[in-house]
């Protein structure tokens, strides 16, 4: 388009136009062109704006994408390390379950086991304050007479829920 217009300029200042009509003609159509050009140029001009503006939106989300990175990378992090404590504490808990295992009567840990599958992951409760801890029932004035008449040794267990009830000094018998 700028070309054209140049060669139509040229020719218009040449002189080689020699009819009224022609040169009229000729004058439209370089004044055409330059409203052309200048249309497309405001056209070029906004889509620079634009382009300007998406560019920087890409710039401020990437910064974003980066920093959600980088907290998902420190979350990742620091979960890794408490999977890594939680395993060693499992391991060690492990461990000590096995010694302690080892000390208490076969019948007796198969009864544990037993009702540890049954109530959930709980075989034996606490008895506090006259309390079943396991499932959080006080119990009946004849089951704690007949627990305080049970030798120091003896399972005792729950008429509720059935663990086996782990009797302490806080047992309020």
């Amino acid at each position: 388009m700028r070309q054209r217009a140049a060669r139509d300029q040229q020719r218009l200042d040449s002189g080689a136009v020699t009819s009224p009509k022609d040169l009229s003609n000729l004058q439209h159509e370089i004044a055409s062109l330059a409203k052309r050009q200048g249309d497309l140029e405001d056209v070029v001009l906004e889509v620079m704006e634009r382009r300007e503006a998406a560019q920087e939106r890409v710039t401020e989300l990437t910064e974003r994408v980066a920093s959600v990175q980088s907290k998902i990378d420190d979350a990742t992090g620091r979960r890794d390390a408490a999977f890594e404590e939680i395993d060693g504490e499992t391991a060690s808990v492990t461990k000590e379950r096995e010694v302690v295992a080892a000390a208490i009567p076969a019948d007796l840990l198969k009864l544990y086991d037993k009702l540890r599958v049954q109530q959930g992951g709980i075989g034996a409760a606490k008895l506090y304050a006259r309390t079943c801890q396991g499932c959080r029932q006080e119990l009946a004035i004849t089951e704690l007479s007949e627990i305080r008449a049970a030798a120091p040794d003896a399972v005792v267990r729950c008429e509720n829920c059935s663990r086996i009830l782990v009797r302490t000094a806080e047992s309020g018998l």
